[in-house]
C-alpha cells in the first residue's frame, strides 16, 4: 500500500504544484498580463490627464486654471524686474514684521544660507565667492551707504526678483523670511555705523 502522506511524496507534490503555477503564470502576451490585484484601483475609471476627453469642446482632459488662480498659500508679487517697479515697491510695500530677537535670528539664518557666500559675514560684499576669485564681480555692500538708502520695499523687491547679476530668490525664500531678511540687513547696517569695539560679533 502506498503512503500518500509520506514526507518525500508531499515535497514532490508541493514542488509540482508550484512548478505548474509558475509555468501557467508566465505569459508573453503584454496585452493580457494575467490576474490583477485590486483591478478597480489598477484600472482608473477616470480619464487620464493627457488623454482625449469627449466631454469638453477642445477634447482635452486637462483643464486650464480659472484666470487669477494661484496656488494655496501663495501671494502674487505684482511687480516687474525694472528700476521703476523697484522704486514703486519701495513706496508701496511695508515690512509686516518688527525687529525682535526672534525675527532677527530667523533673518540671520536666511542670510547665512542664501546671502553670506556673496555678500560676506558683515554684508560688505566680500563673501567667499568673490574673495576666492570664483566670482569676478564684487557684490553690493549691504552695509554700505547705497544699500542703507534703499527702502525696505526696494530691498524686498531685489531679493524677490533679483537685480543685474544677482539672481531672483523669490522661489527659494518664503515671503515672510524675505521680510525678516530685510530686518537682518538693516541690523548689519546699524552695526557698521557703531564705533569700532562696540560692534556685536556675528
Amino acid at each position: 500500500m502506498i503512503n500518500i502522506y509520506s514526507p518525500g511524496r508531499i515535497i514532490k507534490t508541493t514542488f509540482l504544484v508550484f512548478l505548474l503555477m509558475n509555468l501557467s503564470s508566465c505569459n508573453r502576451d503584454r496585452n493580457n498580463p494575467g490576474w490583477d490585484y485590486f483591478p478597480d484601483m489598477f484600472y482608473s475609471t477616470a480619464y487620464e490627464t493627457y488623454s482625449k476627453n469627449p466631454n469638453f469642446e477642445n477634447g482635452m482632459t486637462m483643464r486650464v486654471p480659472v484666470p487669477g488662480t494661484v496656488p494655496r498659500d501663495f501671494t502674487p508679487f505684482e511687480y516687474t524686474n525694472d528700476p521703476e517697479s523697484r522704486i514703486k515697491a519701495g513706496k508701496e510695500l511695508v515690512n509686516p514684521f518688527s525687529e525682535t530677537s526672534e525675527t532677527l535670528l530667523r533673518g540671520k539664518a536666511v542670510y547665512t544660507t542664501f546671502c553670506i557666500g556673496c555678500h560676506g559675514i558683515e554684508g560688505k560684499g566680500d563673501g567667499h565667492l568673490f574673495a576666492s576669485g570664483l566670482y569676478p564681480l564684487k557684490p553690493l555692500s549691504l552695509s554700505g551707504d547705497t544699500a542703507a538708502k534703499l527702502k525696505d520695499g526696494e530691498i524686498f523687491h531685489t531679493i524677490t526678483l533679483g537685480i543685474r547679476s544677482m539672481g531672483a530668490h523669490g522661489s527659494q525664500i518664503r515671503r515672510d523670511d524675505r521680510w525678516k531678511l530685510v530686518l537682518y540687513i538693516r541690523k548689519l547696517q546699524e552695526e557698521v555705523k557703531k564705533p569700532v569695539g562696540t560692534q556685536n560679533k556675528k
